[in-house]
């Protein structure tokens, strides 16, 4: 994959290349998708793979075989380890952490200790929050600034706090769900009073 790359302001010098990538950035993959941007002092290691319309902030490091998908936005100071994988439209707010073992040792380094990390489809992680390894957030939950998340999330779940729990669900554009239309006892309709959309929410067993 070709790339741009810029000048000491940070503005592309050819607008006709598949990717950009600030001069200080160092990128060893070969699989950055098209209209990405990767800022300064961020490291793109071999193997891993980022999709289209992403943009990399500041001193983010993405590790060897970890996964980006589409139009995903990495904040500033993130690491995005092995064994992470992230799908399209998430946003990761700065200086978000994620661990890749679960029980860490200088001395004792193992590819088996490795968990993978999923982070579905729309979600958001806030500033500073940590997401231990093994887990799922699903799709559109918010994870609230400085949350600590060390079990699964379900889709369109707020949470909140360290440990982090359940507040709540919102929306896909981000706001709490507070309108119920219709509670059957295995489901919950909720309309967002901000965008107007119907959210179904599954009760888990």
């Amino acid at each position: 994959m070709t790339k741009s790359q810029g000048n000491s302001k940070g503005n592309s010098q050819d607008e006709s290349q598949a990717y950009y990538a600030h001069p200080t950035a160092i990128v060893e993959s070969e699989s950055i998708g098209e209209g990405t941007k990767i800022w300064h002092f961020a490291h793109v290691r071999p193997s891993s793979k980022i999709g289209k319309g992403c943009n990399i902030g500041k001193s983010v490091y993405i590790d060897i075989g970890a996964e980006v998908g589409d139009n995903v936005k990495i904040q500033n100071f993130v690491s995005v380890y092995k064994g992470v994988k992230i799908e399209d439209d998430v946003f990761v707010g700065p200086s978000a952490t994620f661990t890749n073992d679960l029980y860490p040792r200088a001395f004792i380094w193992d590819e088996e200790h490795v968990l993978a990390t999923r982070i579905c489809r729309g979600s958001s992680i806030g500033a500073n929050a940590t997401i231990v390894c093994g887990i799922t957030i699903g799709e559109y939950a918010m994870i609230g600034a400085g949350s600590v998340v060390a079990e699964d999330v379900p889709s369109h779940a707020l949470i909140l706090g360290n440990p982090g729990r359940q507040r709540g669900w919102v929306c896909r554009c981000g706001r709490r769900l507070n309108t119920i239309l219709h509670d059957d006892g295995s489901k919950t309709v909720y309309r967002c009073s901000s965008c107007g959309t119907d959210v179904e929410i599954v009760k888990r067993a």
